[in-house]
């Protein structure tokens, strides 16, 4: 299982995909952040924080994790090798965790940088250390979570086709989905039962919640479960093969 996961991890970072993906993520949210005039930006705001970053990554995440999984299965499909891995002497369920840990081990390397974010907005604030530190850390703890939920989604979507694109779109559709899909729809609902229900299947309510500072354990649950149907469904699908 280690030699897979070194294996995939070493094809993120032996080509350019890794470094892209890294990049573009600390790009796109110093921008917002530091040069774009306008609310998000910390110096107009005036405020010592870095929700900035807690808004606008997910969004980045969005279009980031699927193109990184999107080669994970489909690539093997397409080059025929899958077989040959199916036939290791691994089990289905850890060639799937081993290439979700990969993907998930990008994304980690991925939000380390930001703590320079961090670390700058700590030392700016007036006094220094002006900052909502546990808020802020809850806001991370949180951001790798929902990422990880991305990167199940982005496997599963790349074991349904051998096509890059089509397992990229899905995994963006269904990120999409699960990201905000069930806060949009809750909002057609005039039972507040219904409204909370459909809003708990989403990502954002329980994102939302460990921003605030406080790691509930019925939100680790959420996004533990969450990964967890993904990739046993990924295994499902890897399975039908021999059917």
């Amino acid at each position: 299982m280690f030699a897979l996961f070194k294996k995939e991890l070493s094809v993120f970072f032996n080509s350019i995909i890794g470094y892209i993906v890294i990049l573009v993520f600390l790009i796109v949210n110093s921008l917002f952040m530091w040069v774009f005039p306008g609310e998000f930006n910390i110096l107009d705001s005036g405020y010592a924080n870095i929700d900035t970053l807690f808004i606008i990554a997910p969004w980045v995440f969005l279009f980031l994790v699927p193109a990184v999984s999107m080669r994970l299965f489909a690539d093997e499909k397409k080059s025929g090798t899958i077989e040959l891995l199916m036939t290791r002497p691994i089990s289905d369920i850890k060639v799937v965790f081993s290439k979700y840990l990969a993907g998930l081990s990008l994304v980690l390397f991925s939000l380390l940088p930001s703590l320079v974010y961090f670390f700058s907005v700590y030392m700016l604030g007036s006094p220094v250390g002006n900052i909502d530190t546990g808020g802020t850390w809850g806001s991370f703890i949180g951001l790798f979570f929902l990422a990880s939920v991305y990167v199940s989604i982005g496997v599963f979507a790349s074991s349904l086709t051998q096509n890059q694109i089509i397992a990229f779109i899905l995994a963006m559709l269904i990120s999409f989905i699960f990201y905000i899909g069930f806060d949009s729809v809750s909002a057609f609902f005039s039972s507040n039962a219904m409204e909370g229900i459909l809003l708990n299947f989403g990502i954002n309510e329980h994102y939302r919640s460990m921003s605030r500072g406080v790691i509930d354990l019925r939100d680790l649950a959420y996004f533990v479960s969450v990964v967890a149907v993904f990739i046993f469904a990924t295994k499902m699908v890897l399975e039908s093969r021999k059917w």
